[in-house]
């Protein structure tokens, strides 16, 4: 199908998913690279604590604060 026809039908409101493939979806600038950081004791029970606080992963609480720094700066 040529971008024109895929472009109407899109812009006709018709159901266009038929026509995706989602197995090479990717989310450029969102993709991960595992990083490895050293922390103290007590900041691991910290960020434990505030993640089982919240109810999420002590990943989740660190991406999640450093998001905010990155944002505000």
């Amino acid at each position: 199908m040529k971008a024109e026809e895929f472009d109407q039908k899109f812009d006709d409101g018709e159901d266009v998913l038929e026509y995706l493939d989602f197995s090479t979806l990717r989310r450029p600038g969102l993709e991960t690279k595992q990083v490895n950081v050293d922390f103290p004791q007590w900041m691991v029970d910290a960020l434990d604590r505030e993640a089982q606080r919240l109810g999420l992963h002590r990943q989740a609480v660190i991406k999640f604060w450093i998001a905010e720094r990155l944002d505000a700066s």
